[in-house]
């Protein structure tokens, strides 16, 4: 038994008469009869009364039918999505991100994308940037937006707009109402650092940063987030050094303020692993690029 019978079943079901179903079936009527009755030998029943004025389902054919349609109709399914799949309309996606990424525009992006391509599901997964290069290098991610310099090995990438570095204070600080501040007046204030095994880049930006302005920070505390940092500092914990964008969550307790260095900026990365092309990622690629004006 062949799908090609089931469908000649179907199509013979419905319009209860030889010839209107073979021009259904762009065939004749000779193969078309052929197959009906080699399915009914083949189940051993008659499927269909027909004499030279009618056709009809016996009670066995309508009871086929009632299996045979719902049948048919996940078959077609399958193969919608399938073709679907295949042209990148329907799929999943699995796509990592720092917590400092929500504010620099990944809700946008992912917004964007699944109100244009509905038939592709995006799962967000918050991760540090080393975990998410190892997840896409193993195939547990499909893409990601990490902290980082440069496009790991292996790697495809898109640079993200960079982020300006601003200083980090308490509000009861006395350098928290300036409009800038230059760095060197830190030197001797206890830092609050990221952790540099999560993301080196991060740790390494800041180190530099102060180094450029002359004096190594003084790590107190370190956090594994840069929410984490600026919450620490809003509590009276120490100063830091964290990305403009941060100061869109207006933590209570903490200011942030410019600083004088120019080349003080924060980069980012939109990664994917080209050897783990996944239906949808192109589109979800050309979508980081049009909503982020790459």
């Amino acid at each position: 038994m062949e799908l090609r019978h089931l469908r000649y079943f179907l199509v013979l079901a419905e319009e209860l008469h030889f010839g209107r179903a073979a021009g259904r079936l762009s065939i004749t009527q000779p193969p078309l009869s052929f197959t009906i009755r080699s399915l009914e030998d083949e189940l051993g029943v008659r499927l269909f009364d027909r004499n030279s004025k009618q056709v009809t389902l016996t009670p066995a054919g309508d009871a086929f039918l009632g299996e045979v349609r719902p049948m048919l109709d996940q078959v077609r399914l399958a193969c919608d999505v399938t073709r679907a799949v295949g042209a990148g309309l329907r799929g999943h996606l699995a796509v990592g991100f720092t917590g400092s990424m929500i504010y620099r525009g990944v809700p946008q992006i992912v917004s964007a994308f699944s109100l244009q391509h509905p038939g592709i599901e995006v799962s967000l997964r918050e991760m540090s940037s080393t975990e998410q290069v190892n997840a896409l290098k193993n195939g547990q991610l499909h893409a990601a937006f990490v902290n980082a310099r440069d496009v790991p090995e292996d790697l495809g990438g898109q640079a993200l707009p960079e982020d300006d570095f601003v200083c980090c204070l308490p509000a009861s600080h006395p350098l928290a109402k300036r409009k800038v501040i230059d760095l060197k007046r830190l030197a001797d204030e206890p830092f609050v650092m990221f952790t540099r095994e999560v993301a080196p880049a991060n740790y390494d930006n800041v180190i530099a940063i102060c180094a450029h302005a002359g004096f190594h920070p003084k790590t107190r505390f370190a956090a594994r987030q840069w929410l984490t940092v600026a919450a620490l500092v809003a509590n009276g914990l120490g100063v830091s050094l964290v990305p403009a964008s941060i100061a869109r969550t207006q933590i209570a307790g903490a200011r942030f303020v410019p600083i004088g260095d120019k080349n003080a900026r924060s980069s980012a990365f939109f990664l994917w692993n080209p050897e783990r092309i996944a239906p949808g990622l192109d589109i979800f690629i050309k979508t980081v690029a049009t909503t982020l004006k790459l």
